[in-house]
């Protein structure tokens, strides 16, 4: 019996929650997650993913106070937002940064890269053209394996 008597609640216990407190604390914490979101988002521009846009919040017929679970419920999804946006940075960063080791290799041994093509874009060069490994001197070159790296014109013209 002495076990259970461990468990139950001390009637001189106050257990009440001061709310103000607690919701201020979560208010915080949303303002931080939005900020953070907004500099991840800053951070990736011009390439933001759609898929990490935050819902827009259903209107209510007039002006409310949140509850404690709702907001607990809005910093958790701006969470998961903001964990989805950084992964998503993070794999664009990956991607872009294996696209420079290509275009290294490629400049320095355009032989073993046979027609291999690169945009700019892919390598956040900025602007238009791309990287492609050609023979020299058309099938010349190519039967005598003389290759080298060609960075196209650019964009074509505007019409």
């Amino acid at each position: 019996m002495a076990v259970l008597d461990f468990f139950r609640p001390d009637p001189f216990v106050d257990v009440n929650v001061d709310e103000a407190a607690a919701r201020r604390t979560l208010r915080d914490q949303i303002a931080r997650l939005e900020q953070q979101l907004a500099e991840t988002r800053f951070s990736a521009f011009p390439h933001t993913v759609l898929a990490t846009d935050v819902p827009n919040a259903v209107p209510a017929p007039g002006p409310r106070l949140l509850g404690l679970a709702e907001l607990e419920a809005q910093r958790d999804a701006l969470q998961a937002t903001l964990r989805d946006a950084r992964a998503a940075h993070e794999h664009r960063g990956l991607v872009q940064e294996q696209n420079r080791m290509l275009l290294e290799r490629m400049l320095l041994e355009p032989r073993k890269h046979k027609f291999a093509r690169l945009h700019r874009s892919e390598v956040e060069m900025g602007g238009c053209g791309a990287y492609q490994v050609r023979p020299r001197l058309g099938l010349i070159g190519m039967l005598c394996g003389w290759w080298h790296v060609k960075l196209s014109s650019g964009c074509p013209l505007a019409t």
